[in-house]
């Protein structure tokens, strides 16, 4: 069976991206394609051959990739995958409008719909320049959402990260979705019964990451934070921080390891359709507090492996850390959880048994 692995664009290190690895490694064979690609800046392909689209020839394209919102649809329409059995495709935005033979099937591992066009002021709201160029940008947005509902048809089968974003498939784009907990290379974090004393977050400085809700919550307590990362939220956020918080930008995979297993807490304050840093965070041994919505429904277990918060308040907040320290947390307990549900074995144990089935039927 010949595989074509897809993804939206190689341009960062995110949670997709990692999951995207993943899948690589799962399948070693498999050509690899996306949109733009900077090995510098993402995920670690060794030598394998990435094979771009037009827009990569663009200068800094990939550095403003985001600038390309319009291109990128005919760009992944113009790829020829018409000799693959199988596409597999990673997206949160453009790479699921593909094009395949009608004997292919086509697997869309679905990290969101394309939030910047049907959640565009969440989104976008860090971006000064939109509100000033809303009545431009709205009528082409409009005209993107009407391709991005009809390539939306393209996958055979959508495999969701979350319960959160299976529903948003079926509503949007009006597919159904099997929804498959995504995974973590669980090896890439060290567990350690041994916390220091502070606390950490890690995630891109976008608004929407309510980064601002976490440190104004420290600065109150006065206790150690760090947090990781990098965005265009950053020069506000350290304006605002006291000296107690640390921003420490981009770190290796090994420091950030450390640090996840080192950490009281890690802290997430956004609504995440997802979310694989609590996961991460719970394969050091490490309990989460996290605003109670969205992809940490599940999975954290309250008391267990994390603390919820209600509200996306500092007040909020403070109350989730006071309870979290008075519980007697079992360390090992939440590093087996992890495991048991989100390792990459568990993940693709999941995977077969779906492709097994679907192929099944489609070879009948």
């Amino acid at each position: 069976m010949k595989i074509a692995l897809v993804h939206d664009y190689l341009t960062q290190r995110g949670g997709a991206e990692r999951v995207f690895e993943l899948l690589c490694k799962r399948y070693p064979d498999a050509d690899i394609f996306t949109s733009l690609y900077d090995p510098q800046r993402t995920i670690d392909l060794a030598d394998r051959a990435v094979h771009t689209t037009a827009l990569q020839k663009i200068p800094k394209a990939a550095k403003y990739f985001r600038l390309l919102a319009p291109f990128y649809f005919p760009a992944f329409r113009a790829l020829d995958l018409q000799d693959y059995d199988l596409i597999i495709s990673s997206s949160s935005s453009f790479a699921k409008a593909v094009k395949k033979s009608p004997k292919a099937l086509h697997v869309c591992f679905c990290h969101n719909i394309t939030r910047f066009l049907w959640d565009t002021e969440t989104y976008l709201r860090e971006y000064a320049d939109y509100q000033r160029f809303a009545p431009v940008i709205e009528p082409i947005f409009e005209m993107l959402r009407k391709v991005d509902l009809e390539y939306a048809q393209e996958p055979d089968l959508y495999i969701a990260n979350s319960s959160v974003v299976a529903r948003r498939i079926q509503k949007y784009y009006r597919k159904r979705a099997i929804f498959i907990n995504y995974p973590i290379d669980t090896n890439k974090f060290t567990f350690s019964e041994q916390k220091d004393n502070f606390y950490l977050a890690s995630a891109r400085l976008l608004s929407y990451k309510r980064i601002d809700t976490i440190v104004e919550a420290f600065n109150w307590l006065k206790w150690p934070l760090r947090i990781l990362g990098d965005g265009p939220e950053r020069e506000r956020l350290e304006s605002k921080a006291l000296q107690n918080v640390e921003f420490l930008g981009y770190v290796s995979d090994a420091e950030r390891s450390n640090l996840m297993a080192k950490a009281r807490s890690v802290i997430v304050a956004a609504l995440e359709d997802y979310g694989l840093v609590p996961v991460e965070a719970n394969a050091s041994g490490t309990p989460v507090i996290a605003y109670g919505a969205g992809g940490v429904l599940d999975t954290q277990i309250p008391g267990e492996t994390g603390v919820f918060f209600k509200r996306q308040t500092p007040d909020a907040l403070l109350d989730a850390l006071y309870n979290a320290r008075e519980i007697a947390w079992d360390y090992s307990k939440i590093r087996s959880h992890a495991v048991d549900h989100f390792s990459e074995e568990a993940f693709f144990n999941k995977v077969d048994r779906v492709m097994n089935k679907v192929c099944g039927f489609r070879q009948s």
